[in-house]
């Protein structure tokens, strides 16, 4: 195995299938989030170009480019950080949904479902025998990715879908200021995914790695030789 200090090439590969990875699981999360809520009465996503699977509708400089470059140049020296990305706000106005709060419920879990629906698809393709080294690999990142994605979307930062959801239960002075606090989203991440990083390593790494393993039957992390 080529390596050069701690870069191998192995990591290198690995770095390019967990970004090749995220592109395709925010493709879908952001395209099925932006159905769920056209289907349940509102046409804003639809009127703001956002219900498409091209990346230019929902990509964000930061979230969606420097936060993933950030996390690759981890892997390539295989040092583990959970993959992470996040799409520019989708405009959605919950005031035209049927039913506030169940409709709101099923646009914020919309994303997370379809993240969780293609790690658990990559995983059974994983147990399957008779698989290349590299193809392997491949799934079991996209895998690994797709479950980290379902449960970073998971977590109560403004700005993300746990957010959306736990803001139903707040007063509704308290959620207003709640969800305002999205404009912060890139700052909370970097102080979690980074200053904290051992917390994050510690939580999130284990639920993305007890869904991965789960849908692969492995134990995802050694199979990643992380």
């Amino acid at each position: 195995m080529l390596a050069l200090g701690n870069f191998t090439a192995l990591g290198f590969r690995l770095a390019v299938y967990m970004l090749v990875s995220l592109l395709v699981g925010m493709c879908l999360r952001e395209y099925v989030r932006s159905r769920a809520a056209t289907s349940l009465g509102d046409p804003t996503p639809r009127l703001w170009g956002r219900l498409s699977w091209k990346p230019a509708s929902w990509f964000d400089p930061f979230g969606s480019g420097v936060l993933p470059a950030l996390i690759a140049i981890l892997w390539t020296v295989q040092t583990l950080l959970i993959p992470a990305a996040y799409g520019k706000p989708a405009p959605i106005d919950p005031s035209r949904f049927r039913r506030h709060v169940r409709d709101v419920i099923i646009v914020s879990t919309a994303g997370p479902i379809a993240t969780l629906g293609l790690g658990i698809a990559a995983g059974l393709v994983v147990r399957v025998t008779g698989l290349s080294a590299e193809t392997y690999r491949i799934m079991l990142t996209l895998c690994y990715t797709s479950m980290s994605l379902t449960v970073f979307h998971l977590l109560p930062i403004p700005g993300l879908d746990g957010a959306r959801m736990l803001a139903l239960a707040l007063p509704p002075d308290a959620a207003s200021v709640y969800r305002n606090f999205d404009r912060y989203l890139p700052l909370v991440v970097l102080v979690i995914l980074f200053l904290f990083s051992s917390l994050a390593i510690g939580l999130l790494t284990t639920l993305t790695g007890a869904l991965c393993d789960s849908a692969t039957g492995l134990n995802c992390q050694l199979a990643l030789h992380f």
